[in-house]
């Protein structure tokens, strides 16, 4: 989020400073290595490199003094107790404040619960040592995964909590290309913008625990889920988005702001029933998948190859937080099967989390002599897959579909024994 920001930032026009305590990350950046796979992120940043606008530093302390506008953008990973872990957002506070050497609007783009922009403008005035002055903001980011630098550059509308109009005159400058092109900019309170974040990401969640619900009762009632879906998409009131029935879902964003979101609501003594059964579902229907690929294999997962096609979250990205796949391989090798996987970009990322775990240059050389393939994320490239060739690689012509993008008509005039979410009871 903060890359994306801060070259999107530039296209703008604007000077824009990167600073990272990373040393690692910042000498990638510096030497033309973009250290994550998100299209598109590769050509923005040198283009603004190349026009001088945009540059990258470990001198954190010094990017600040010279900044107009300071933003944080750190991670907020789960704490043990079910928030947003705000260590490094504190940091960061206390870092301004130390460097506070004149006006500044401090703008946080952090997924951050109600309440953390007066901690931050506390920290800031704690931490500073001279007679600096600042504004703050509450500037949530609403940026997807595989399509982030689209998002940032034609965004739905721009949330800027401002504690001042002058702090907003700030912002809404450094966002001027937009504003010219009548993208809405909405001026809140701070606390309003910090909620306006968490309640879109659960919203979204819901919608697809909604429907991967509805999928589940498709197959019992033998009806399609993507006829009704597309049904319901119809209506101008639910719109298609996030209508895709699938493994559950996972990423840095919905699963963690699932939680915050409840375990906040909690501490104000409010009982958000709705988001609560959606974290339930969504690890309900992970488990799901694994029992319909052992229903597959006859009720026996011991013993069995497995070969997984698509390990990241989502396609277009190499994010493997929270996905899917994760769940998926955690209880293969708990019940002894042998799992191996492709993805297009996520070789490494997946790696970190099981690092014995043999991931294949191609979806050919993961499903050969396996005894069954699972898809697991949408890419492109296996929706055009020849099932003809799957078929003869594998050892039993055997396909879990989590994400219903196989050709139904073509699997059974192969002979495919298959499952999927919500369009058809598989073949006996």
């Amino acid at each position: 989020m903060g890359l994306v920001s801060g070259a999107g930032l530039s296209d703008f026009g604007h000077q824009v400073v990167c600073a990272d305590i990373d040393e690692k990350k910042i000498a990638l950046l510096q030497s033309g290595t973009i250290p994550i796979y998100e299209p598109g992120l590769k050509e923005l940043v040198a283009r603004n490199e190349e026009k001088g606008r945009l540059t990258f530093t470990t001198d954190v302390g010094n990017a600040v003094k010279e900044a107009d506008v300071v933003f944080i953008a750190v991670g907020t990973p789960p704490a043990e107790d079910g928030m947003a872990d705000l260590s490094a957002v504190k940091s960061v506070a206390r870092l301004i404040g130390r460097n506070l050497d004149g006006y500044k609007v401090v703008c946080t783009k952090s997924t951050v619960p109600v309440g953390t922009g007066q901690l931050v403008q506390e920290i800031i005035e704690k931490y500073k040592t001279t007679k600096g002055e600042f504004d703050y903001c509450s500037n949530p980011e609403f940026l997807r995964e595989g399509s982030a630098v689209g998002d940032f550059l034609r965004p739905d509308r721009v949330i800027l909590g401002a504690t001042s109009d002058r702090a907003f005159e700030y912002l809404r400058d450094v966002y001027r290309p937009l504003y010219i092109n009548e993208t809405p900019i909405i001026h809140t309170t701070v606390e309003t913008a910090e909620m306006i974040k968490y309640a879109s990401n659960a919203f979204l969640a819901l919608k697809i625990s909604y429907i991967n619900e509805i999928a589940n009762l498709c197959e019992a009632v033998g009806a399609d889920v993507h006829v009704v879906a597309k049904a319901m998409g119809i209506d101008g009131r639910i719109s298609p988005k996030f209508l895709h029935p699938g493994p559950g879902f996972g990423g840095s964003c919905f699963p963690k702001d699932t939680q915050a979101l409840v375990t906040q609501a909690a501490k104000w003594g409010v009982d958000i029933r709705t988001i609560t059964a959606a974290i339930v579902s969504n690890q309900a229907q992970k488990e799901r998948m694994v029992m319909k690929l052992k229903t597959l294999l006859g009720g026996e997962l011991k013993g069995k190859t497995v070969a997984l096609l698509g390990l990241a979250f989502k396609p277009e990205t190499d994010d493997v937080r929270e996905s899917p796949a994760v769940e998926m391989i955690k209880q293969l090798q708990q019940a002894g099967a042998q799992v191996r996987g492709y993805d297009p970009a996520a070789t490494k990322t997946i790696q970190q989390v099981f690092p014995n775990l043999p991931v294949f240059p191609s979806w050919e050389s993961a499903v050969e002599q396996a005894d069954v393939a699972v898809i697991m994320t949408e890419w492109n490239e296996f929706r055009g897959m020849d099932l003809a060739r799957l078929k003869a690689l594998l050892r039993q012509p055997l396909v879990l579909d989590c994400r219903n993008i196989l050709n139904i008509a073509e699997l059974e005039r192969l002979g495919f024994h298959y499952d999927n979410v919500g369009r058809k009871i598989p073949r006996k």
